[in-house]
């Protein structure tokens, strides 16, 4: 066989596994807390808000941006959320109701 053939079997060499196998693994505070920011919404527990936002916030200062795959969800997207979680959770404490039939109150 002519030696730029690939298929030559002088060219052939053993298989060598890698060291370390490079592991793609989801940002599991980002998810966490997007799911809390999602049940802060859903529940408004206002007492629960502000730990997602201290998880969100952790997760924000604890990216790395390049090990992010494309289309996956960014620090930023729960950040935002867990922020919007905490002022709609607060909203209700400035509104003001009407004590006997509970409706939001348009003028005084």
């Amino acid at each position: 066989m002519s030696v730029t053939d690939p298929r030559d079997s002088t060219r052939e060499t053993k298989l060598s596994l890698p060291k370390t196998w490079h592991a793609e693994s989801a940002d599991a505070m980002g998810s966490m807390g997007m799911f809390l920011a999602g049940l802060v919404l859903v529940s408004r527990n206002r007492y629960l808000a502000w730990p997602v936002a201290l998880l969100a916030l952790s997760s924000f200062m604890n990216q790395h941006p390049i090990r992010t795959k494309e289309g996956g969800s960014t620090p930023w997207t729960a950040l935002m959320t867990a922020t919007f979680a905490l002022l709609v959770s607060h909203a209700a404490m400035f509104t003001f109701t009407d004590p006997v039939t509970g409706a939001i109150k348009f003028s005084a």
